[in-house]
């Protein structure tokens, strides 16, 4: 049984989008792993590990428009299903 189960992924795009700042609110925010904020100030790529990825999308959406956005369930992937 995995800790995180929700591979979350999405690219935010903005302006003035500070991947350090992304980086310490997850740090400070929410529990996961695996934590990926990478880009420049106009376009962010996600890659996060959670129980709660709506709380990921929320505060993402609150940067910018998300979009490409994927969610799966890596036990269901651990178990050979869809995830």
């Amino acid at each position: 049984m995995l800790e995180f189960k929700f591979d979350t992924q999405l690219l935010i795009e903005g302006t003035g989008l500070d991947e350090d700042a992304i980086n310490d609110y997850f740090t400070n925010n929410f529990k996961g792993d695996c934590l990926l904020a990478v880009g420049d100030d106009e376009l962010i790529k996600i890659h996060y590990h959670t129980n709660e990825p709506w709380k990921v999308l929320e505060y993402c959406a609150s940067l910018g428009e998300i979009y490409d956005v994927v969610i799966e369930n890596m036990e269901r992937q651990e178990q050979g299903l869809q995830g």
